[in-house]
């Protein structure tokens, strides 16, 4: 996906420029594009952007290590402001009080706005923090070998290489 030249949306009819999204966002692993649609809409001082699209993503689960997919439903906008110091490197101290309207995304007002930069960070906040594959799932049962502690079955497979490496 191409960066978008901020003054360019200026030319556009609206001022907006509406992607169609069926393409695979770089760096996140899914199983399916993302498909769906986003608007970026130059309003002067400010980009409004929204996006609306679906993928499918393979997780772990945090329980049991078992592998499961995933969708993940993108339903958001949000306002970027234009600042014509955006860019511009700031000698900042290591420590300073930021007042809540500091807390906003800005991009230069002459700049480019980067879709897929958006996307992901936008997807990466639509996962699930606790990654668990269903309602019902069990943590692993703990076997116990004859001659030593119990072991959880994810570990059987080290082990038993541990055996093999080990006379």
């Amino acid at each position: 996906m191409q960066s978008l030249y901020i003054p360019h949306l200026l030319q556009l009819r609206d001022r907006t420029q509406t992607i169609p999204l069926d393409d695979f966002i770089p760096g996140l692993d899914t199983l399916t594009p993302l498909r769906g649609q986003m608007t970026v809409r130059h309003g002067g001082t400010f980009l409004e952007i929204k996006v609306q699209g679906e993928t499918i993503i393979t997780l772990t689960c945090d329980r049991c290590l078992q592998q499961y997919n995933h969708r993940i439903i993108l339903d958001t906008s949000e306002i970027i402001w234009l600042d014509k110091n955006a860019g511009l490197p700031a000698v900042v101290p290591q420590e300073r009080e930021v007042a809540w309207e500091d807390l906003s995304e800005t991009l230069s007002p002459n700049g480019y706005f980067e879709p897929d930069t958006w996307l992901y960070e936008q997807l990466s906040l639509t996962m699930p923090l606790r990654q668990l594959c269903g309602k019902d799932c069990q943590q692993p049962t703990i076997t116990t070998d004859e001659s030593h502690s119990p072991i959880d079955s994810r570990w059987a497979s080290l082990e038993s290489l541990k055996r093999q490496l080990l006379p």
